[in-house]
């Protein structure tokens, strides 16, 4: 990845892929990688003279599996392709919070549907181009399968009807594609520098870059082009974190545009209608959540 010869060429970031499903499944020492996939990677672009628009940002794709199955299955289930199951990728970096495949259990059915809006958070406030893969905005499955393109049947197809099962994430979708459209600082094509953009620990100023335990990180976004500063709250532990929070912008307060441990519809709040809070100085954010405010 980041050594296409010219500066013209964009690619699909495998390492963007790889180090989100990673930082969201709970995975060991993932604070300062994803840290580098929320700034268009530049450690792997920058060296070669590309922007954050070299890297196409994507959570699933084609090949592989669908949003759904990421958080459904903890392994692949490529049975139905012929070959028992040896084709495909064995690692997936996916998990199925405490049953393998579809089941009615609300605990899961909760954590999954959080999941799924964690990984889309992170996707559209990320610089570089974001890809979603058709169908992801309903919770398209594949049953498992990750390796369907021998598939030309209900495996692969796309059902139409599951916009009505889900329509809690289309909305959600749909929501983030806006979000990310009214706020330009997000999709700058340049890299961030030390001015526009500060990291934080939920205790402060100081995020624990070297401890491989650490699953919480934030960052002080500065507004550009007229746009409100922002700033992102994610929570990969499995407990709630009371993170401290920076002063808004002098004649402004910080409001809450997303927080995917809250219901539908306050998970995300139109621009110019963000929630008040009850502190500017703490913000309480669940366990497997991530939160947005912005500066008004």
């Amino acid at each position: 990845v980041g050594n296409f010869s010219q500066a013209r060429w964009a690619e699909w970031n495998g390492r963007f892929r790889d180090d989100v499903r990673r930082f969201w499944r709970g995975d060991e020492g993932m604070v300062g990688q994803l840290a580098s996939r929320l700034c268009g990677s530049s450690d792997l672009y920058q060296r070669s003279g590309k922007g954050p628009e070299s890297s196409i940002n994507f959570i699933t794709c084609h090949d592989g599996l669908t949003l759904h199955d990421l958080v459904t299955y903890n392994r692949k289930h490529n049975e139905a392709n012929g070959e028992e199951n040896r084709d495909g990728s064995d690692e997936n970096y996916s998990h199925n919070y405490g049953l393998e495949g579809e089941t009615e259990n609300p605990a899961i059915q909760w954590v999954r549907a959080r999941q799924i809006k964690n990984l889309l958070v992170t996707l559209f406030v990320s610089r570089g181009v974001p890809m979603l893969l058709a169908g992801d905005e309903f919770r398209r499955t594949q049953r498992g399968n990750n390796n369907a393109y021998c598939q030309d049947n209900e495996i692969s197809w796309l059902d139409w009807r599951r916009m009505e099962q889900y329509p809690d994430i289309q909305r959600f979708t749909q929501g983030l594609i806006a979000f990310r459209g009214a706020h330009p600082v997000l999709r700058a094509e340049a890299f961030y520098t030390d001015a526009d953009i500060r990291w934080h620990s939920p205790e402060g100023p100081v995020p624990n870059w070297h401890d491989p335990q650490e699953r919480r990180l934030a960052c002080h976004i500065l507004g550009s082009e007229g746009g409100p500063d922002l700033y992102l709250m994610f929570n990969a532990g499995l407990r709630e974190e009371t993170f401290q929070l920076p002063s808004a912008p002098e004649g402004r307060a910080w409001r809450r545009a997303v927080d995917t441990s809250l219901a539908s519809p306050d998970d995300l709040r139109p621009a110019g209608e963000e929630a008040e809070l009850w502190s500017q100085h703490l913000y309480r954010l669940g366990p497997r959540a991530c939160a947005i405010l912005a500066a008004r």
